[in-house]
């Protein structure tokens, strides 16, 4: 490990059992204070520390915002799956768990279908926001001021002929997933593939995940695929249920 990096993690680990000073700093971590302010300010400047009043450091919003992160992917992809592997037994289709990073779609879980096409996804894997049916469940559970920023952020690559390609008509496809609570990808990331998503909830009704069920056209049409919607929300509200959603929660 670099001897700065090695600092820089000692200084978070020191302040997050408390605020600490630079002098406070200097003296545990055994060098001039100009080198703590140096690697201070390079913590600062990306959110995992913020200065409290002129003298003391305290860990900043980046900190909270990659715990949450890493608990909810961890919870989540631990509380929901029996229900997706129970979906992905019954039905022999692909299915997925996703979550949001950083502009993406991160895929969390995979339960690979029988079948012998094969979908270019892997766990830890990032998708687009605009053509994935995952993607357009994760956005529109969004506010709807989060929903316009992130529409109006993406350069929608054409990945097909289907794709969405312009923020009015990815704010209007989310307006519908918002009121359906489901989404469809329809053919629309890979031109073989088409797909419908749900939401995974936890114990507020907040959207934790979204599932889906991805299958090749040529095993199933459009109506067939959504004739599939139905049993996917029966599994998400399954894996919901394992999350901590409750009937008394905001629901699906």
């Amino acid at each position: 490990m670099s001897q700065s990096l090695d600092r820089a993690l000692t200084l978070l680990t020191s302040i997050a059992q408390d605020a600490r000073t630079l002098d406070d700093l200097a003296d545990e971590i055994g060098v001039h204070k100009s080198t703590v302010l140096r690697l201070l300010r390079t913590l600062e400047q990306h959110h995992f520390v913020r200065r409290e009043g002129a003298r003391h450091y305290r860990l900043g919003s980046a900190m909270f915002d990659l715990a949450n992160q890493a608990l909810d992917s961890f919870d989540v992809r631990r509380s929901a799956q029996p229900a997706l592997a129970a979906l992905n037994a019954r039905t022999g289709h692909t299915v997925h768990l996703a979550s949001y990073e950083d502009g993406e779609v991160v895929y969390i879980d995979k339960f690979e279908g029988r079948h012998s096409v094969r979908m270019y996804s892997r766990i830890g894997k990032r998708a687009p926001l605009h053509c994935t049916a995952v993607g357009k469940v994760l956005v529109a559970a969004m506010p709807v001021a989060r929903r316009e920023e992130i529409a109006r952020s993406i350069e929608y690559p054409v990945r097909t002929p289907n794709t969405i390609t312009t923020p009015a008509e990815y704010l209007a496809e989310l307006e519908r997933v918002a009121e359906r609570g489901y989404a469809v990808d329809n053919a629309e990331h890979e031109d073989f593939i088409h797909c419908i998503a749900a939401p995974v909830r936890g114990t507020g009704g907040e959207v934790l995940a979204a599932a889906s069920m991805s299958v090749p056209k040529v095993l199933l049409d459009y109506e067939g695929l959504l004739a599939l919607v139905p049993e996917l929300r029966a599994a998400t509200r399954e894996a919901s249920v394992h999350s901590g959603w409750t009937e008394n929660g905001k629901g699906h």
